[in-house]
């Protein structure tokens, strides 16, 4: 067998020459060099012309001509190669007779008698043409790029030797020639332009991979060096390619199909000629071999052979794994969810009882800041109201009754408190529930009366309590609301500009809302305001029976409650109205001037003043009383005739030391006195800040923004309408876009465009959070659920059908008009890096609602972001050219990260450029002209995936934060 013959000859020298540098990757030994398979000479530096390759250091050699520049040339001497042998140097066999004849002309027998044949082996040598290599194979290609054909118009030929396992090749055999110094699989590769070597590379560490159509050859340590003064490499050409060659490095892949055509690829070579590398035409292979070293390898699993498909390259394995993570976080906090959801309903439900609390402040003073000093609005307030009893809190203008009744809901006020509001002893220890209706309804338009406070109890009540026992408790509040007529009424704009309910019953939609809560103390603050005096007599006809009734939403006599105390600030109400309250606390200026029973007793007493001011001085400044005069206009007289002089500066720095911002006091800081007492700061539930999990708050708020969505379908239809215009617009405007140099201008413009169309159409996003502001802060100071599971559920219904759906629909439309990458793989990363993009945007103008009160100035901030933006997305201006003290902004731009990564996805599809500038053709790959042109990194794509993800990330975290620290009710 071929094994058995010696190995003394693998090293023999090709020369009897001294040690000294050898080319073509020869290896220097002490006599001399040991050459690769075709070349020879004492430096491995003359090509072998004629014989075969079995001939080794015996082969005719080119030497050296001075029409070729005084080197070897293979096509100016006579290289006729004998039958059965091909290609420049012919190196690549033909047919078995070519293989058997030029073995038995070194070794006298073309096969061998040995134990491989004693046991049934073929070893008989025949030649494979197949791109698979098996021991040590040849291959020849000629070069016909067109833009190197344009620079060197002559023939090139590029000559491969692949050894895969030298343990199988005859060759190993044929004195001074060298398979691979190493034994492991190498690649040796040498470029002959019309004749002469240009320059050679070498390669090891290989890898081949074999399907039935193609064969893949991928090596790492890739080494090349030009040969000075040759036409690719020469100091007087006018393309010297010398740096280029000799810093070509790192992995090589060589990948040849059944069609004669082979690809050398390698990164720099990549970036020049496009993703399949430099393209080799009519190709040809040939390796001699045994038939039973084919026939073995075709049975059983060779070293470093590897069939089937790639395995995933690190950057499609770290996407998947971010993936992955975020899905399986997703799934956890479901589950967490569903768990915590599931304990909360098998709670026991102790009941709606309301009612029996009495309320008591003492010496309630208020300031603001103004000018450097404390202006005050409250002067020392006193009073009380027992439960079951109805206030009215009386004054003009400006007296500060709106301040007092905010401070005893336990509203978040900016100025300084000074003073104590204080509440009996309560079971378990829990809070009293204050209920707080303010001056303006803010209702959800789209939802009916009866989904408004099906909504509200969904929230506000446990989830132990049963959805009959809740409807029960709805319903009881709409007849005892008189809102019965208008249950199934969507309750429209309460600022008259759409369709509705009326005033009125928007007041009283507003007071139930607050009644869903069984509340303790239910607190109003100008309920009439703005209403006729029918609707007027009708709410407080409700709040009056609200007092006397307390609690027995539920219907059953063990659910009954004691009275609620109800206190509300009237401004000018009629004289029905004023009899129907209980008690009167009369403001002026923030002083108290009355404090007492309601009806006819404040005349009396402001009669008794009246009288004791004549008796004292002979005249009064308190204006007497007519018999029919409606009392509280009586009263307001009084209190807008009363002198302005509130508190003194000096009484305002004597009270300094108990001044503590209300927000920043803690309940035993703010607990005054020795009864049991708690001052409430905020609404809070039964069992905690919220009475349901995060699970059931979020499928609520869901329940709702579905609602909202499915009934209100205008926003939708003309995001989708727009989509489809811009999108044909887009689509027709970059329609088949050439491959020319302009056309890929045209291509990057396209996804620019699709870039900055997104950053626009966002700012709808923005809009939507100021519009629905007001009604989240209302809801939140109530407890109703936490601002986490508002921000996801808006989130979700406002991306996935305004946001994302546009984004695909438009984009899709422009991708195949325009002729851009047509396979499945690019189009889906083009899809994926511009819903990541909208998710940044989206973000981006949801964090501009929340950070701005002003939503004007909100979306003037969005919009010169977005211009910003396009300015540092790299199409308008090249990146590197921008001065160093403003360049750095382009890591802030997320549509930079777009537009490259959309770029290179499209540019890594293998997109070849095919143009002529001054009669010379161009055919080099897209990602040269990429970054030539927009200074963008073709392999950046992952990188901008993950900064992307960054973006997304730090923006969510960032909006839920301003969300929770600043999108809160203070007034």
């Amino acid at each position: 067998m071929l094994r058995a013959l010696s190995l003394a000859a693998f090293f023999s020298p090709s020369t009897t020459a001294t040690a000294q540098s050898c080319t073509n990757d020869g290896i220097s030994s002490a006599s001399g060099c040991l050459c690769p398979p075709g070349f020879g000479g004492a430096n491995c530096s003359q090509p072998a012309c004629g014989g075969t390759i079995f001939d080794g250091s015996h082969r005719s050699l080119t030497s050296p001509s001075a029409a070729s520049g005084g080197f070897p040339n293979l096509t100016s001497s006579d290289c006729s190669c004998p039958n059965g042998w091909t290609g420049l140097g012919c190196n690549v066999c033909t047919s078995a007779s070519g293989c058997q004849s030029g073995y038995a002309a070194v070794s006298g027998n073309a096969s061998s008698t040995t134990t491989a044949q004693a046991s049934g082996l073929n070893d008989t040598l025949v030649c494979n043409t197949s791109p698979r290599v098996f021991a040590a194979g040849e291959l020849s290609c000629q070069v016909n790029n067109p833009t190197l054909q344009a620079i060197y118009p002559l023939q090139s030929i590029l000559n491969i030797h692949r050894t895969f396992n030298t343990s199988l090749s005859p060759l190993k055999n044929v004195s001074g020639t060298v398979l691979s110094p190493n034994g492991s699989p190498t690649v040796y590769a040498q470029l002959f332009y019309s004749g002469v070597e240009q320059f050679f590379c070498t390669a090891s560490s290989c890898t081949q991979s074999s399907t039935s159509t193609t064969d893949s050859w991928t090596c790492s340590a890739l080494q090349c060096q030009c040969i000075s003064d040759t036409s690719f490499c020469g100091a007087n050409v006018a393309s010297d390619l010398t740096s280029t060659i000799n810093s070509l490095s790192g992995a090589l892949t060589i990948a040849c199909d059944n069609t004669n055509n082979c690809h050398f690829q390698q990164q720099i070579i990549n970036g020049l000629f496009g993703s399949s590398g430099l393209t080799l035409q009519g190709c040809t292979y040939g390796e001699c071999v045994t038939q039973a070293v084919i026939d073995s390898s075709n049975g059983t699993s060779t070293s470093g052979l590897t069939t089937g498909s790639s395995p995933l390259s690190p950057g499609v394995i770290a996407g998947l794994a971010v993936v992955g993570g975020l899905v399986g976080i997703g799934l956890v906090a479901v589950v967490w969810g569903w768990i915590l959801q599931k304990a909360a309903r098998k709670r026991p439900f102790d009941g709606g009882q309301n009612g029996g609390v009495d309320v008591r402040w003492t010496n309630v003073s208020y300031f603001v800041r103004s000018s450097g000093r404390d202006k005050p609005i409250l002067d020392a307030i006193n009073g009380q109201v027992a439960a079951g009893e109805f206030m009215a809190i009386l004054g003009p203008s400006g007296a500060g009754k709106t301040t007092l009744v905010e401070l005893i809901a336990g509203k978040a006020k900016s100025g300084l408190f000074t003073g104590s509001i204080t509440f009996p002893s309560l079971v378990n220890g829990r809070r009293p529930r204050i209920a707080f209706v303010p001056q303006t309804d803010i209702l959800p338009a789209v939802l009916t009366v009866r989904e408004a406070l099906a909504f509200a109890a969904s929230l506000r009540f446990p989830e132990s309590l049963s959805r009959e026992r809740m409807a029960a408790l709805v319903s009881a509040i709409i007849s005892r609301l008189g809102l019965e007529d208008v249950a199934e009424t969507r309750i429209g704009a309460t600022d008259g500009t759409g369709r509705g309910i009326s005033g009125g019953e928007a007041r009283r939609v507003s007071i139930g809302l607050e009644l869903v809560g069984c509340p303790d103390i239910l607190v109003c603050d100008e309920p009439t305001s703005g209403l006729d005096s029918v609707s007027a007599r009708r709410v407080v006809d409700v709040l009056r029976e609200v007092a006397r009734g307390g609690g027995g939403l539920f219907g059953s006599a063990e659910e009954k409650g004691q009275g609620v105390a109800v206190i509300c600030s009237v401004h000018q109400p009629s004289s029905r109205l004023y009899h129907s309250f209980d008690s009167v606390l009369l403001l002026s200026h923030g002083r108290a001037l009355y404090s007492g029973p309601g009806g006819l007793a404040p005349t009396r007493h402001f009669a008794s003043a009246h009288d004791a001011d004549i008796q004292r001085t002979g005249e009064s400044e308190l204006p007497p009383y007519e018999e029919g005069y409606n009392v509280a206009d009586y009263l307001l007289e009084i209190a807008s005739a009363a002198p302005a002089g509130s508190i003194s500066a000096q009484t305002a720095k004597n009270n300094s030391n108990e001044l503590t911002p209300t927000a920043n006091r803690s309940d035993d800081e703010k607990a005054n006195g020795t009864d049991v007492e708690a001052l409430v700061t905020r609404n809070r539930s039964i069992t905690g800040e919220y009475a349901t999990t995060f699970l059931t708050q979020f499928q609520v708020l869901c329940g709702r923004e579905w609602k909202l969505l499915r009934r209100d379908k205008s926003l939708f239809f003309t995001h989708l309408i727009v989509s489809v215009i811009l999108g044909a617009f887009c689509g027709g405007l970059y329609f088949r876009i050439g491959l020319t140099i302009a056309g890929f201008q045209s291509r990057v413009g396209c996804l620019f465009f699709l870039g900055a169309l997104i950053a626009f159409s966002s700012l709808s996003a923005l809009y939507n959070i100021v519009e629905i502001r007001p009604l989240f802060v209302r809801e939140r100071s109530n407890s109703y659920y936490s601002p986490t599971a508002w921000l996801l559920s808006r989130f979700c219904f406002d991306v996935i059908p305004l946001r994302i759906l546009p984004t695909i629909i438009v984009s899709t439309m422009t991708y195949w008009m325009a002729g851009l990458a047509h396979d499945a793989s690019h189009f889906f990363k083009f899809l994926f890096i511009l819903v990541l993009y909208t998710l940044v945007m989206t973000l981006f103008n949801f964090l501009l609602a929340t950070l701005f009160r002003n939503g004007g100035i909100a979306i003037l901030v969005s919009a010169l972001t977005a211009l910003y933006q396009m300015t540092y997305a790299g199409f308008f201006v090249h990146l590197d050219s921008i001065p160093p003290v403003l360049r750095w902004l382009q890591w802030l731009c997320p549509l930079k990260y777009n537009l490259e990564a959309l770029s290179v996805n499209e540019v890594g599809s293998g997109l070849m450029i095919v143009d002529q500038l001054q009669g010379v053709p161009i055919n080099i790959s897209a990602s040269l002209i990429l970054t030539t042109l927009f200074g963008f990194d073709p392999s950046g794509y992952y990188r901008d995936v993950l900064v992307l993800f960054g973006f997304i990330a730090g923006l969510g975290i960032t909006l839920i934060g301003v969300v929770w620290l600043r999108l809160k009710e203070k007034r």
